[in-house]
């Protein structure tokens, strides 16, 4: 009889599964040739996004397809496979996955079985019950997100250019962003920038028009980047005409007016949300223990606590900071940040203690040396700290792009990256809304219709 590989399951292909499934791709090369194991990816997209270039593809200055990573290219020597993780019972280490088969088919989700599981399903759009919000909310965590709103801005600009009634105009250029972190802040700025150029071609909108909310239920925005550079982002927002509203919540949408915590109202077409993120509900199916956000409990190794053979890192894992120096303001022990620095360092050292442990050596723990925090504010602007080191304006725009030019994945999205870069300096920006593309069957339907009409064939 032969005896089957030893399977590792790797659940999700974000930051955390893409990078493990990689460490353990090349720690294990003898044994995936000698076929005792067998790596496992299951994720519902065939693809990684490398979420910091979100707001670069919004404003056109990296094209879409080069911001999210082919999972099956890069990870020749893993079995990919497309679909959704419903549960895990790591009793009989079993998890049910729904495939685009059994979707298609109405079928009962697959079971399959594993010897290691790595949860790394990752978070999804933190919500509040704010009305109206999930009826005309627009988020800002995909890359199918950032196209749509990109088209959508500027399709705003297209409704302001061709009416003269002042309500309608006001709202079509009025965005308003709620959350003032990473996400947010980086989306207004650069959609800021990017519509402002493209008003040049709309000889009846100009640029002062255009009014840019920025909303913060905290009094500061970018908190990673400390407080003397987060005030620095918001003298540089302001400057450019763009409204920053701390201490502020959204606290309703209704009819087209987005009403905020101070007690003003802002006709607007346009309402983003990226006030944060919480780890993927599937969790609670999965027989793992969590906190009361929702994340799993891990040690420091990594793994599940109180679990065997499951393991897990990044957002939705609340993985103890051995670096910290102080406890956390409850008195707990401090817990890494879910950001994607942490994310990926995990997801190596994931892949180096399940090599250790098939090979019967002990797991390691998780520690780390902060490097800083890089944001840009828009074409040639930014804010960083960098091993202590605090800068802005062009040259923390140029560290913010170096640095995420040397984390994404794979020397192939490198030069591609670096050579749209390399073009968009060169030449003028694209404004082109592709809209339909949204909606790519909506021209056909709509002729089929018109076939169908009365009196027709």
């Amino acid at each position: 009889m032969t005896k089957e590989p030893t399977r590792i399951l790797v659940a999700g292909g974000g930051y955390v599964g893409l990078y493990t499934a990689l460490r353990l791709q090349s720690r294990l090369r003898g044994e995936l040739r000698r076929g005792v194991v067998e790596i496992v990816v299951v994720s519902p997209e065939p693809y990684m996004t490398y979420q910091p270039f979100l707001p670069e593809a919004a404003a056109g200055s990296i094209s879409p397809r080069h911001v999210v990573v082919p999972l099956r290219r890069i990870l020749p020597h893993c079995r990919f496979l497309a679909g959704e993780l419903v549960s895990a019972d790591p009793a009989t280490r079993t998890v049910r996955i729904r495939t685009l088969a059994a979707e298609q088919s109405d079928g009962e989700p697959e079971s399959v079985r594993y010897d290691h599981l790595v949860l790394a399903v990752g978070s999804v759009s933190r919500t509040l019950p704010v009305p109206g919000l999930a009826e005309h909310g627009i988020g800002f965590k995909t890359v199918e997100e950032a196209i749509g709103l990109r088209n959508h801005v500027l399709e705003q600009l297209d409704v302001a250019a061709s009416t003269r009634d002042p309500q309608v105009r006001d709202a079509a250029l009025t965005f308003v962003f709620v959350g003032g972190g990473y996400a947010g802040v980086e989306a207004v700025a650069e959609l800021e920038d990017m519509a402002r150029y493209a008003s040049r071609y709309y000889p009846n909108v100009s640029g002062d028009e255009q009014k840019w909310i920025l909303v913060e239920a905290t009094n500061r925005i970018l908190p990673e980047v400390g407080l003397r550079m987060g005030e620095y982002a918001v003298r540089e927002l302001r400057g450019r005409n763009m409204d920053v509203r701390l201490s502020t919540r959204l606290d309703a949408y209704e009819d087209g007016v987005a009403v905020l915590s101070d007690g003003t109202r802002h006709p607007t077409r346009t309402l983003v949300w990226t006030a944060g993120v919480k780890p993927n509900p599937v969790l609670a199916a999965c027989g793992v223990p969590l906190d009361e956000r929702g994340r799993m409990r891990c040690t420091p190794q990594l793994r599940v606590s109180g679990v065997d053979r499951v393991w897990a890192a990044g957002d939705a894992a609340a993985v103890p900071d051995l670096s910290a120096d102080d406890p956390a303001p409850d008195g707990k022990p401090a817990l890494c940040a879910p950001n994607a620095q942490h994310a990926v360092r995990q997801a190596r050292l994931l892949g180096d203690n399940i090599a250790r442990v098939l090979r019967g050596h002990q797991p390691v723990s998780y520690r780390h040396r902060y490097a800083g925090s890089v944001a840009s504010l828009g074409l040639h602007k930014g804010v960083a700290r960098v091993y202590g080191r605090r800068l802005k304006g062009y040259p923390a725009w140029l560290m913010h792009r170096t640095y995420h030019l040397s984390r994404v994945p794979t020397l192939n999205r490198k030069a591609r990256v670096l050579a749209e870069w390399t073009l968009a300096g060169l030449f003028k920006r694209e404004i082109v809304s592709l809209g339909s593309m949204e909606h790519p069957r909506a021209e056909f339907e709509a002729a089929a219709g018109s076939d169908r009409a009365p009196g027709g064939p």
